[in-house]
């Protein structure tokens, strides 16, 4: 059952847009599922087999009329990689065995008519950003199925994110309970705080409870640095400490900042313009249930979901 619905927004007339994080729950499946699964070449298929349970789910329980599914493939040419070059430095490079399976994926997607986004300067993220940038003008509310707290920041009134795995939803007056700043704060708050999981630095020394307190004062970065003068004087521990760090690393706030906002202006592609769920391609399907080696009981699932016989 999912929880958070004191926080969830009130819903009005108009249509949903379901925007998925594909690579979250790729990666979720691959870690998860057991390597035993394996296609017709004895490539592991494990982590399409745990996606297409998860979209099969997602898609029994919506019936969505408009949604697309992001994936990343800026993996080391997102333009934040030129502002910033250490930018997930730490991450290993996926192996041969996963890069394939974000193939099947996607290629599992459009088989089942949905919209795919992928761009090679920029990430997920950005194309859910921008997806519900240019259609919230005409009358969309946006649901974005994703754990990822950057996503947040994306929150408008009527908009909510969605935890499919632990099932949690929560809309913008939920982000302050769940990481203690406004929605429209988040990438201030991280630009701060940094992010070790994407190698972001923050200022260093500005921890979560200091930046929130900061933020809940002075609204914004912005505001924040031009009044620096004013942080030793607040009420905080370690203000006058805080001043100078901000002091000292204004330019790299600055930049942290570039790298944790999502962008709005990611171009979209060839996909409908208000992401229409499209007629499914029963040979592509087929032949993709056959060349990764899934069982019957998968692909009755899958050819149900997609409206087609068997």
């Amino acid at each position: 059952m999912d929880t958070d619905v004191s926080t969830a927004p009130q819903v009005p007339a108009g249509p949903t847009l379901y925007l998925v994080d594909a690579s979250l729950y790729v990666f979720r499946a691959w870690h998860s599922m057991p390597d035993e699964f394996q296609d017709r070449e004895g490539w592991p298929t494990n982590a399409v087999h745990g996606f297409a349970r998860f979209l099969l789910e997602l898609l029994d329980r919506t019936r969505p009329q408009h949604i697309a599914i992001a994936f990343d493939e800026a993996l080391d040419s997102c333009f934040r990689n030129a502002l910033y070059p250490a930018y997930k430095a730490n991450r290993e490079p996926a192996p041969e065995g996963l890069k394939r399976q974000f193939g099947h994926c996607k290629a599992l997607c459009s088989a089942l008519g949905l919209a795919t986004l992928a761009h090679v300067e920029y990430e997920a993220d950005d194309l859910i950003g921008s997806a519900v940038h240019a259609l919230r003008p005409h009358g969309f509310r946006s649901v974005i199925v994703s754990a990822d707290k950057d996503l947040s920041q994306l929150l408008g009134d009527f908009d909510e994110q969605w935890d499919f795995a632990r099932g949690q939803r929560w809309g913008a007056a939920g982000v302050p309970e769940r990481h203690g700043v406004q929605a429209r704060q988040i990438a201030d708050y991280l630009a701060l705080t940094g992010d070790a999981v994407d190698n972001i630095p923050g200022v260093p020394g500005i921890g979560a409870k200091t930046a929130a307190a900061l933020l809940g004062h002075f609204d914004t970065l912005d505001a924040l640095l031009a009044r620096v003068e004013e942080v030793p004087f607040l009420r905080l521990r370690g203000a006058a400490s805080a001043a100078a760090k901000l002091r000292q690393h204004r330019e790299q706030a600055l930049l942290c900042r570039q790298l944790t906002t999502i962008a709005l202006d990611a171009p979209l592609g060839d996909a409908s313009p208000r992401f229409v769920r499209g007629n499914p391609d029963a040979r592509g399907l087929g032949a993709l249930c056959e060349a990764l080696r899934f069982g019957p009981m998968t692909r009755r699932r899958l050819h149900e979901a997609a409206g087609l016989a068997v």
